[in-house]
């Protein structure tokens, strides 16, 4: 960690060889070759949290570390959320200590994560082969799940934590449809799939206040009013869990993806 510029403010700089023989108080020039990657954190607690991991990081994870973010950033072209340089270290890390001490990675929402962000995804995959040579360890496929919302969050900006709860708050919805409706769905079938991404990105739009116009809302509460009652206690459900109010737009558009849903199933008795 460093400080520089007219306000003092305080860096993070990454590069090869650039803190070797150098004091606490020695001075990098701004333009040194060796720098590869300069960010700070706005937070004091975040920079005092993340100056202790970084003093424990293996400087071999942080290698392959940025091996991933290179990928990473040629598949998503443009400016990459910063905390992915000190959070997905971390992670790899803790991950190889798991694995290394015999400890299960299970993950609940792997299909889900696989559906919903098949290039995050793939981009993981090819992650965790590099992780898995690099250690000598094997890379289980739950933790694909897991390194592919290190991904997203780096290209969306969504926090990790965030795609986390996203993914708890889908499960419970979903099975609240199938015990409600006393239905049941292929896992992975188009049904499945269509549904389970429009709430993953329903509620990322809701926390994100990323609002759609949605035309039909008066068509649907009088076409679609068992439906419609549905997704207003799921909506409760989820303004509950994310402490925001849900739009009336988006329990329409729910409405409209359950009566979808509900026909298809009700067609192939």
């Amino acid at each position: 960690m460093v400080q520089g510029g007219k306000k003092s403010k305080e860096y993070v700089i990454i590069g090869k060889g650039i803190g070797f023989a150098l004091k606490d108080t020695g001075v990098i020039d701004a333009d040194d070759p060796r720098i590869e990657k300069l960010f700070r954190l706005e937070d004091r607690e975040e920079w005092s949290q993340y100056q202790i991991l970084l003093e424990d990081i293996d400087p071999k994870v942080m290698r392959i570390t940025d091996e991933i973010i290179s990928d990473i950033a040629r598949e998503f072209p443009g400016k990459l959320n910063d905390k992915i340089y000190l959070a997905l270290p971390s992670h790899i890390q803790f991950t190889i200590f798991r694995l290394r001490s015999g400890m299960d990675i299970v993950n609940p929402f792997l299909e889900e994560t696989r559906m919903t962000f098949p290039k995050e995804f793939e981009i993981a995959y090819k992650a965790a082969e590099k992780i898995s040579a690099g250690f000598e360890v094997q890379i289980p496929e739950d933790e694909v799940g897991f390194l592919t919302y290190h991904v997203y969050s780096a290209v969306s900006n969504v926090p990790v934590g965030q795609l986390v709860k996203a993914s708890n708050i889908v499960s419970d919805l979903m099975d609240m449809i199938r015990s409600e409706r006393k239905i049941s769905f292929e896992q992975g079938s188009m049904n499945h799939v269509r549904l389970m991404v429009h709430l993953r990105f329903s509620i990322e739009r809701i926390l994100q206040g990323s609002l759609i116009d949605n035309p039909f809302v008066k068509h649907i509460k009088k076409e679609y009013k068992d439906e419609y009652k549905l997704a207003q206690r799921m909506g409760k459900i989820m303004q509950g869990k994310l402490s925001v109010d849900v739009p009336e737009e988006e329990i329409c558009f729910l409405a409209m993806h359950l009566h979808r849903l509900f026909q298809t199933i009700e067609k192939n008795k």
